[in-house]
């Protein structure tokens, strides 16, 4: 898959790709559905926006991102895109009106030949632009436009934040149904304090900056390792947290892959979050945390077979 960061002075336009426009934070069903759409033309495309644009317009609310740009790359990949467009979400951008983005940006700057887009789809300076404004703007710059019906899951609209509250409630397997794939956080493996080796419990330590905090606690865990001599696909149990049995921390995602042995410092991982096992707890000592510890790759292991 090619990936552009940005929409000026491209090739772009000698590709004229079919594309699916939009923010596709988690790639979740709706999201699958507009691609599918795109999908009927070929090359396939997205055109989405990094950082995401509420980090733009609201930078000291909480993190809303249920994807780093790392995993949502990695998902679009393994539905077939060729060509992803990363349009730098900044205030030039942010300031077009919606006529000058379907000129400047999709005909003349990518020079995309059909755009599917959410029927509850926005764009241009205020979000004044709608799904309707854009079939109209096609036609008069020359690309088709398809609005995709939104889609439902128990009678219920799949989106983003449908899927946020499912994680923040501890329920990720509700989340996996909206989302097409379980719940995955991927990133670098980074060095923390090794605690987890010196109680038998070797961990690999990932950063959550930025993303939307599922509720905080222990999961039953299925994780690739996505680099490095030991790639593959394993089972664990992966603890989400500020560990408040030492202190005040940030929290970070601390995974223990079942039956491995190796260093994953550096290299990249995607666990996915199966099952929400229990809480954080602060233990009365160490011996307590390691049986809770071993109880809780028992009834991981238990899950995941």
């Amino acid at each position: 898959m090619q990936i552009y960061h940005h929409w000026q002075g491209l090739d772009a336009p000698l590709v004229r790709a079919s594309v699916a426009l939009g923010n596709f934070d988690g790639v979740h069903l709706g999201h699958q559905a507009v691609i599918n759409l795109a999908r009927n033309a070929d090359p396939l495309g997205i055109v989405t926006f990094e950082p995401h644009p509420r980090e733009v317009f609201q930078p000291a609310a909480p993190p809303v991102r249920l994807m780093n740009p790392e995993a949502r790359a990695n998902r679009l990949a393994k539905l077939g895109v060729q060509h992803l467009y990363e349009l730098p979400f900044d205030k030039t951008l942010a300031n077009l009106s919606p006529e000058a983005f379907a000129r400047d940006v999709l005909a003349h700057g990518l020079g995309v030949s059909h755009v599917v887009v959410g029927a509850d789809f926005c764009f241009g300076q205020g979000r004044a632009g709608k799904a309707q404004d854009l079939v109209c703007l096609g036609q008069t710059y020359g690309f088709g436009v398809t609005v995709a019906n939104l889609v439902q899951h128990a009678g219920v609209e799949i989106s983003s934040t449908a899927i946020r509250i499912a994680l923040s409630e501890g329920r990720p397997r509700d989340a996996a149904a909206m989302l097409g794939h379980w719940h995955r956080i991927e990133g670098e493996v980074i060095h923390g304090e090794k605690r987890g080796r010196q109680l038998g419990y070797p961990t690999a330590n990932m950063s959550v900056a930025g993303l939307h905090l599922p509720k905080l606690g222990v999961y039953a865990v299925r994780v690739e390792v996505l680099t490095g001599p030991q790639a593959g696909t394993y089972i664990g149990a992966a603890s989400l947290g500020v560990r408040p049995m030492f202190g005040t921390n940030l929290p970070n995602l601390e995974t223990f892959l079942f039956d491995f042995s190796g260093d994953l410092y550096g290299h990249h991982l995607s666990v996915a979050l199966v099952d929400y096992l229990r809480p954080e707890l602060k233990f009365d000592g160490l011996p307590a945390l390691m049986d809770q510890m071993a109880a809780d790759c028992t009834q991981a292991r238990t899950i995941l077979s």
